[in-house]
């Protein structure tokens, strides 16, 4: 048996922008140990393993060191392959089975919507090492409650000339750190970049999950429910969202860029 999988730029609209995921596709239960050792050899910052369920799918994600409870870009990955290769039409939703409850996909336009979990977070202290880590005091600092560190900077261009240590990020007590700025030009409303080096993933190009919660941030701040949002990593993405009491819908575009199979010695445990 032969596993096909692909390579798929997430919140991108051509090749080599956005952020990378591999699809895998299964057609049985395989175990975790081999799934972690398919996402450490494929080492991109995510790879989603798909298995039929029903009508659905069930959906795990992987990074090169550890499975993770929610990954937006390599969900919009998944179902961009399963719209391209006519797995369903591009009017059916598909119902993604997953860590954090179903997800689920529409396609419109050309740009993918997912309804994931909306976050809610909490004004924190500074921990120690954060004014050293960023070069200066943020504007303020919060929590959410999947244990991502949001540090709110004075402007965008801070956010897009910060320089990480990432064995500095690495010793904060929390999954992730997220920085963030209302942007200066017309087109985006905030910006961002996303370090999580505890989880394998230094800094991630274009993070669906992030915006889960810097959507309800600057939500708190600005009143809107809708944002176009840009994520400031050097490939760079645009992310869409939009916002109801209980989810937040994640939009983003897609591009195929490889496609391939797992050979037969790839299939031992």
């Amino acid at each position: 048996m032969k596993y096909p999988f692909y390579q798929v730029d997430a919140f991108a609209v051509k090749p080599f922008k956005g952020n990378p995921a591999a699809v895998v596709m299964l057609e049985e239960s395989r175990s975790e140990s081999w799934m972690q050792a398919v996402a450490q050899e494929i080492n991109l910052s995510e790879t989603a393993f798909l298995r039929p369920k029903g009508h659905d799918y069930e959906l795990r994600w992987f990074t090169p060191t550890t499975e993770v409870n929610l990954c937006g870009h390599a969900t919009i990955a998944s179902a961009h392959i399963l719209y391209e290769f006519g797995f369903y039409d591009p009017d059916e939703t598909i119902n993604f089975h997953t860590r954090s409850g179903v997800i689920s996909s529409t396609f419109s336009r050309g740009t993918i919507e997912l309804s994931m979990p909306r976050f809610s977070f909490k004004p924190a202290k500074t921990p120690a090492g954060l004014v050293e880590i960023l070069g200066m005091e943020p504007v303020a600092v919060s929590l959410s409650e999947n244990d991502t560190l949001i540090a709110e900077m004075p402007n965008a261009t801070i956010i897009r000339d910060f320089k990480p240590d990432f064995d500095e990020i690495n010793k904060l007590a929390h999954d992730g750190l997220a920085i963030t700025a209302l942007c200066d030009e017309t087109k985006f409303d905030f910006v961002s970049r996303y370090f999580s080096p505890q989880t394998g993933i230094p800094e991630d190009p274009v993070t669906g999950m992030a915006h889960c919660l810097l959507a309800p941030y600057w939500e708190s701040k600005t009143g809107k429910r809708s944002f176009h949002a840009y994520q400031a990593s050097a490939r760079g993405g645009e992310v869409w969202i939009r916002l109801t009491d209980t989810r937040a819908f994640i939009g983003g575009k897609a591009v195929t860029v490889l496609k391939g199979e797992m050979l037969k010695q790839s299939m031992v445990e």
